[in-house]
This record gives C-alpha cells, structure tokens and sequence, in this order.
C-alpha cells in the first residue's frame, strides 16, 4: 500500500522527493525528517498536491516560509507541500500577491511605489499567505488594516476543491488570528491589499526606523520561531517571563532569549554548541506555562 502511494505521489507530482530534513525549511532550524516533499511553483501545484494527498488519504501539510513553526524531531509522516507561488503585481494603490510571496518582497515593492501601509512589516518573515493566516502584526497594526479581499481554496470530501473569495470583514481578524486557523480545510491561495499613495521618503524613513527597533529589540542572531507566547489582555508576555527570572534558562541547545523573553533560540547553529530539539523547545514552553501562571495567575 505505501508502495503504491509512493508510486502515485511521483507519477502525478513531478520533482517529488523523500525523507527530506524540514529543519533548513524553517526560521527555527529544528525538525525531523518528512516523508514526501513537494515544491507547488503555482496555484495549479498546490491545489493538484492537496487533491492527491486527500485521494490517498495522506495527512499534508502547507509550507509557507517556515516562520512560527515548530516541527516535530520526528518529522512529519506526510506530504509536506513547499509553496513557492509568489506572482504578484501592483497596479494603482493595490497589491495582488500569491500566497508564497515573502512579505518582506511586498513591503520593499509597495516602498519603491510610494505606497503606504505595510511599513509596520518591515523585517517580518514568512508569506503572505502565513502573514494573513496568523494576522501578523507589529508596531500597532497588522494585516487586517491592509487586506481588501483573500482568494482560498476550501478542501471538500473526497477531493474536491473549490476556488472561493472572501472580503476582509468576513475573515474574521483579531489579535495574531484569522477564520483560516480554525478552518483548517481553507487554504490561502491570493491576496488583494489595499494600501494608500504616500511620501516615498517618509515610508522609507519609517521602514529603517522600524529595521532598526526591530534590531535594537529582538535577538536576530539566532535561529527562532519569532514571539512563543502571545500577550494575554492587559501584559506583555516578554516581560512577565523575564520577571520569574527565566531569561537565559537553557535546556539542551535551546536558551530563552536575554535580550527578549518571549523569544526561544536554537544555539545549534553556532558551533559547538549542541543542535537545539523540538522536545526541547517544548519543555521550555512548558517551564514558562507554569512558571507564569505560580507567580501571575496567568495562562
């Protein structure tokens, strides 16, 4: 039966491959071995990938750009589908963007253009398609304030997809949350955002000046996931951390951050030190849990 599978996998999605590592496929560089890999170069790749998958009755998993992800050391017993769609065009003040487009791409595109909106994501990893999918944020704004309209795919049974769009008032955006981390059978296909005509000059002033926060604030020498914990109402996550004295705790070759708390890093990176393990990473998590809800009476 697995052999069949394998054989099916290859014969439909050309470039398939096995046993890939997916530590060097995400900002964390933790992970084990995934079964079958695929790359969808478009929106046609993506969408055969999942109706094979879901004909085989394979669990899949969607790739974006690896940020806010913590793969299991034991991998992924799957179809991991690598989204590299990344078209995207701007005409006037609006930005039509695949999914796989790196935000980064987009905030340095829309800058040249003279176009606001999207300074605040200066520096972020990730998609476009993660970026909507967990409402990315920073410096008091997030993807709701520019998304005009989202084109998805909604995974039906046996395999049947089909192409939909939805307006932004509909996604349902809230803090680091859209409609599309509940429904897991909705995947992000394209994007519309909608931005405004501004001074070239002062975007790029503002994009510098947050590249520079961002530097001054977060550990970016090390491998990480980005923020672990999001701020419960009322606190900041990093600093209730930091005040049960758990900054610099280690456990193998994971540390929480000095610099930032509510980062975790991988020390594996800079040799010697040990390669950091999902199951590390998690006892960390954990370690905080408790730690926070003792002193604060927070969860």
């Amino acid at each position: 039966m697995k052999r069949k599978i394998s054989q099916k996998l290859k014969k439909e999605l050309p470039g398939l491959k096995r046993n890939i590592s997916l530590k060097n496929y995400t900002t964390f560089k933790i992970g084990g071995p995934v079964k079958y890999f695929f790359v969808a170069k478009n929106k046609e790749d993506l969408i055969e990938a999942i109706k094979k998958a879901k004909e085989l009755k394979l669990p899949f998993f969607i790739l974006g750009g690896g940020s806010n992800l913590l793969v299991s050391d034991k991998g992924f017993d799957g179809l991991v589908i690598k989204i590299l769609n990344s078209k995207f065009y701007i005409p006037n003040s609006k930005i039509f963007a695949e999914a796989g487009t790196p935000l980064t791409l987009i905030v340095n595109e829309a800058a040249k253009k003279g176009l606001t909106g999207l300074e605040w994501a200066a520096g972020i990893p990730g998609t476009v398609g993660g970026a909507i999918y967990g409402n990315a944020g920073a410096f008091g704004r997030s993807m709701k304030d520019v998304v005009k309209e989202v084109e998805y795919g909604e995974v039906g049974f046996p395999s049947e997809i089909r192409l939909l769009k939805i307006k932004n008032r509909d996604c349902e955006f809230s803090y680091k949350d859209s409609i599309f981390k509940h429904k897991k059978n909705l995947i992000i296909l394209s994007a519309i955002l909608q931005l405004k005509k501004g001074n070239k000059k002062v975007i790029e002033s503002k994009i510098k000046k947050n590249l520079e926060q961002r530097k001054k604030t977060q550990p970016l020498n090390f491998p990480s996931a980005g923020s672990i914990f999001k701020n419960p109402p009322g606190f900041s996550a990093g600093e209730l951390i930091e005040k049960c004295g758990l900054k610099g705790k280690k456990i193998g070759g994971v540390k929480i951050s000095e610099k930032h708390a509510n980062f975790i890093l991988n020390l594996g990176r800079h040799p010697p030190a040990t390669q950091g393990k999902a199951k590390d990473v998690i006892k960390l998590i954990n370690l905080i849990k408790q730690k926070v809800k003792n002193k604060f009476k927070v969860n």
